[in-house]
């Protein structure tokens, strides 16, 4: 929601002073322009991605009109999980959890948090990492290890769609030019004709350049930012389950390992201690 505001605001405030200046809107309606810049994008992503990027540029692209996943209820139900699955396995030890982890889709404890369930990459990593926990061949120094490839492998992929995003917002500029470079060629072939025709032609390529301008500026380069954001956000979530995973695989007690899963939270997202404490034990009770 706030991405379709912000871009509003932009289109809006500059349009509107172009107006307040007594500029004519329908100047800037010049279809071979929004033509070229369009193609000339779309080509680019096209050329510089494989098709699992594209199809990603659009489904964060679709994600960014939706609120932030990883809020506080998000976190909470974080917590809830990750004390169920550690209470468990200290009750009935790692071999209680294998009909949990084998298949977590029908595992009564995941499906009561559909927030965390819906996350197929979280529950990829606490899974099987507890599937490596449950074989009895892995130190702690290397489960560290293990954790930190898979988040970073993770993290890389999710952030070629922002890079992809920039790279096209940096190209925008010099489309423009493109485009009013053309726009110019237009104009010295009608060098003969009247004036007001000349004219027409010179600020139908302006505008390509003031397009161009305006949307690596104003559309593509805060879209890619949104983007990295909302993957850092995604990455902090991943983070908390690395933080309890490494506390309970060297003994701590469940409720220490989602202490330090809670301290790994933003402090504008984090509950408080006693907040947990209602969110776990006291629930469980």
């Amino acid at each position: 929601m706030f991405v379709i505001i912000g871009i509003l605001v932009v289109f809006g405030s500059v349009i509107g002073g172009y107006v307040m200046h007594h500029g004519h809107i329908a100047v800037l309606i010049q279809p071979n322009e929004f033509l070229i810049l369009g193609g000339a994008a779309i080509g680019t992503l096209i050329i510089a991605n494989p098709p699992s990027v594209l199809k990603a540029c659009l489904a964060q692209t679709l994600g960014l009109l939706k609120p932030n996943p990883y809020g506080a209820s998000a976190y909470a139900q974080l917590l809830q999980v990750l004390y169920e699955i550690f209470q468990k396995a200290r009750k009935d030890g790692l071999v209680g959890l294998e009909a949990h982890i084998e298949n977590p889709e029908s595992s009564d404890i995941f499906q009561k948090y559909p927030s965390f369930t819906g996350n197929h990459h979280a529950v990829s990593l606490l899974c099987d990492t507890l599937k490596v926990l449950l074989t009895g061949t892995v130190e702690d120094h290397n489960l560290a290890d293990i954790l930190d490839v898979d988040l970073e492998k993770h993290h890389h992929e999710a952030m070629l769609v922002p890079h992809a995003v920039t790279t096209v917002g940096d190209a925008m500029p010099g489309f423009g030019i493109v485009a009013a470079v053309l726009g110019v060629i237009i104009t010295m072939g009608s060098i003969g004709g009247a004036a007001s025709e000349i004219g027409a032609n010179v600020a139908a390529a302006l505008v390509g350049t003031f397009l161009g301008i305006l949307l690596a500026y104003g559309v593509f380069g805060p879209l890619a930012k949104a983007m990295e954001m909302r993957i850092h956000s995604e990455h902090d979530y991943m983070l908390c389950i690395r933080t309890a995973l490494l506390s309970f695989a060297r003994g701590d007690a469940p409720m220490t390992a989602v202490e330090f899963s809670r301290r790994n939270i933003e402090p504008h997202e984090r509950p408080s201690f006693a907040e947990l404490e209602d969110l776990t034990r006291k629930k469980a009770a």
